[in-house]
């Protein structure tokens, strides 16, 4: 089919089944970045590498995404928002079976970099999609979809490469991936649409593009919808790094257990999405940030509460330390849920004024999140935490400032209230 025959324009009824697809798409990169944790240590083994080398693998993802989200942005923008993510998916493939046939870690961090520049083009060009089609209320239910994939995907993904390790080789994780990244491809080529008209395409000179991003910071809906944005990556990725120390090392649990914990996680997190999803329309979106910021942000002082008070019993021998855990546990969940509300909002938000550079937008937008992220990690492991305080600590700080950049952002058109 020619791409005017599989064009979707403003205005158009969107079947339920594009913001799945592109909800599929937008996993690719938080499944690679997660599913295959679990393996390191065998990785590592097999490829005769040093101990703790396979982080590298890491951080080589990392620097891709980066780089690939901040330049797919006005490529997409340039020539439209199928030709580049096809490419991307084509690309990622290649990449994973790359990673899959790896003899050696050098030759495994190259293909990691590879399919991450790829898979960019899943986390840009989706929200880029849905803000050439809908605005407002409307884009705020559809992102909640993709959302759900965003926030839910990175917590489930090493409870199931770990599964998946007590039956089959490390590499089978990647030539599964590379399978996702084909199904994706063979939907770009048969059922997916461009949603980017001709005559709204931008030009791609060096200077143009410049002057694009520099726009776009300077747009203050962008600024402070972006920072909130990025503050949820710094949040998800103190999640991941923090809650392993706390909940294995702190409170005992075994794999399997913090497995099904991450699954609670999980489900909360939909739940909120959900919601969001139905009552959006109904409810002002700025009402539903800071609904979600609010329950958020006390959720994380209530953890810190507890995290001071289990850190107390700890230094006196510990003899509560059973008594914190679930306390500990429900605290988390009122923290972490909202995120699944707070996330859609943001993001339109962010594309609210940028309908001529919505791929741009996005990614720029991807790009500050994962550096947040990035630095969170960072920090988090310089501190070698023996309680939780630190963990709280982070939380609270990200949701006060994300509160703090919500009271700034402008009032969204009449549509998203």
């Amino acid at each position: 089919m020619t791409e005017q025959s599989m064009a979707f324009r403003r205005g158009d009824t969107i079947p339920g089944w594009l913001p799945l697809m592109l909800g599929i798409f937008t996993a690719v990169g938080p499944v690679s970045t997660d599913i295959y944790l679990p393996a390191l240590p065998e990785m590592e083994r097999q490829l005769h590498s040093a101990p703790g080398s396979g982080s590298i693998t890491m951080a080589a993802w990392v620097i891709g995404l980066a780089i690939g989200q901040i330049t797919i942005g006005p490529v997409s923008d340039r020539f439209g928002r199928r030709l580049p993510l096809l490419i991307g998916m084509i690309g990622y493939t290649i990449g994973e079976i790359g990673c899959a046939l790896a003899p050696t870690m050098t030759i495994m961090c190259i293909c990691r970099v590879f399919s991450a520049l790829m898979a960019s083009a899943g986390l840009v060009i989706p929200n880029a999609c849905l803000r050439d089609l809908t605005e407002g209320d409307e884009a705020s239910r559809l992102m909640s979809r993709l959302i759900v994939v965003q926030g839910v995907v990175p917590i489930l993904a090493p409870m199931l490469g770990g599964f998946a390790l007590k039956f089959v080789d490390w590499r089978v994780i990647f030539w599964a991936t590379a399978v996702y990244g084909g199904l994706c491809t063979l939907m770009l080529l048969t059922v997916f649409p461009e949603t980017l008209p001709t005559q709204e395409r931008r030009d791609m000179r060096p200077l143009s593009i410049i002057e694009r991003y520099i726009y776009i910071l300077r747009t203050r809906s962008f600024i402070t919808n972006g920072l909130v944005w990025s503050f949820l990556g710094f949040v998800t990725f103190t999640y991941l790094t923090g809650a392993p120390t706390l909940f294995e090392e702190r409170f005992g649990m075994s794999p399997f257990h913090y497995g099904m914990l991450f699954g609670l996680f999980a489900v909360c997190m939909i739940g909120a999405s959900a919601i969001n999803g139905l009552v959006v329309g109904k409810v002002s979106t700025t009402h539903m940030l800071f609904s979600a910021l609010g329950i958020s942000l006390t959720g994380s002082i209530l953890f810190l509460a507890l995290a001071v008070i289990s850190a107390v019993d700890l230094t006196s021998g510990g003899q509560l330390r059973s008594f914190f855990l679930w306390p500990l546990i429900i605290s988390l969940v009122i923290t972490m849920a909202p995120t699944g509300i707070i996330g859609p909002n943001s993001m339109v938000g962010i594309l609210s004024e940028q309908s001529e550079r919505a791929g741009s937008a996005s990614a720029l937008a991807g790009t500050m999140q994962y550096l947040f992220g990035a630095v969170a990690s960072a920090l988090f492991g310089l501190m070698s935490p023996g309680t939780a305080i630190p963990f709280a600590g982070f939380l609270v700080f990200a949701f006060c400032a994300a509160t703090v950049f919500a009271l700034l952002r402008p009032r969204l058109p009449s549509s998203a209230p």
